[in-house]
Order: structure tokens, then sequence, then C-alpha cells
């Protein structure tokens, strides 16, 4: 299959500390807020196509605010593409009909975190293909689903967490240091 993988940019970290990999994404704030997510811990995001909204859109620019050129993202025109022309360790697939609760599989650096469409998940054959590496976030069977950039966060974080013990805090430049979170 042709691919048409673009950098979004031209940040390259050589070892990210997880992939973020968004599957047909449709709704572009969660898309913003997830790339700004991105930009502060350093993780690698992926769109793949097809995508619900342009990449010049308004509203995903407005969500991921001035941090857009500090996110390292690719868009890769379909799922194989990402794992042909992607380096990673292992893949974790986010799903609420996942085996494993989140918090109790190990991480590692440069592990893929995959998550699906806000409406429909992550596409049926892909979740049989990789049953045993799927993932679900606990909530109350009264919620249908977390909102996505939400997931990744809670995902993300417990990532990154095992990953550097527990939060080793980076360096913060004294220029920008600030007590906002």
């Amino acid at each position: 299959m042709k691919d048409n993988t673009i950098p979004v940019n031209r940040i390259l970290r050589e070892n990210p500390i997880i992939h973020i990999v968004l599957v047909h994404p449709s709704i572009a704030p969660n898309v913003g807020n997830i790339a700004r997510t991105c930009a502060g811990a350093h993780f690698r995001l992926h769109l793949i196509r097809p995508l619900g909204f342009e990449l010049t859109d308004r509203y995903l620019k407005r969500a991921g605010l001035d941090y857009w050129p500090a996110v390292e993202c690719f868009v890769h025109d379909h799922l194989e593409a990402f794992f042909e022309n992607t380096s990673f360790h292992c893949t974790r697939w986010f799903t609420k009909q996942g085996r494993h609760v989140y918090s109790h599989v190990s991480y590692h650096r440069g592990d893929a975190l995959i998550f699906g469409n806000e409406q429909t998940g992550i596409p049926g054959e892909w979740l049989k293909r990789y049953r045993e590496q799927t993932v679900y976030i606990p909530r109350y069977p009264d919620v249908r689903s977390y909102n996505l950039s939400t997931a990744v966060g809670i995902a993300a974080f417990e990532a990154w967490r095992q990953i550097t013990n527990n939060f080793r805090r980076p360096p913060i430049p004294e220029q920008e240091s600030t007590d906002e979170p």
C-alpha cells in the first residue's frame, strides 16, 4: 500500500517516551487537547486517516493553543502505514471491551498507545488481531465512555509514571518557571 505519512512539523526526538496513536479521530478540539498533552510530556502523536477535520481547522489550533510547534506529530494514510513506518516497543489498544485494566499492565519507553474514533472506537479487525494487548479504563456502567482526550491523559500519564519511575520531573528553564499546571 502506498503511504503518504507526513510529519506535521520537523521536531524529531530520538526516543519518544510513548507514541499516542489516534485512529480516525473526528473531533478537532479533542485532538488539539491531546496535542497539548503530547507537547508537555514529549509524547509523539500519530493521526491515522481519515480525519474528521482538516489539519488547518481553527478549533484544532485553538485547542492546541500555541503548543503545536512543540508537538511531534505524524499523519498516516492508514493504520498499516503506522506499523510500517514507526519503531515502537509494543502496542496497547484502548477499548471499553479491553482484557486488562490499563494500570495493571507494564509500559515501556517507546510503547504505542492506540485509541479509536470518538463514536466507533478501534476497528473490530484490529481488536481481534491484538486481543491480548487490549486494555480498558474502569468506569461505572451508566457512563458509555470517557472523552477521548480524557482517556488519552489517563493512560498516557500512567505509562509515563511507570516509565520514569514515578514522574522524574524534567528540568524547567528559569524563564519559563510558573506555578500554573
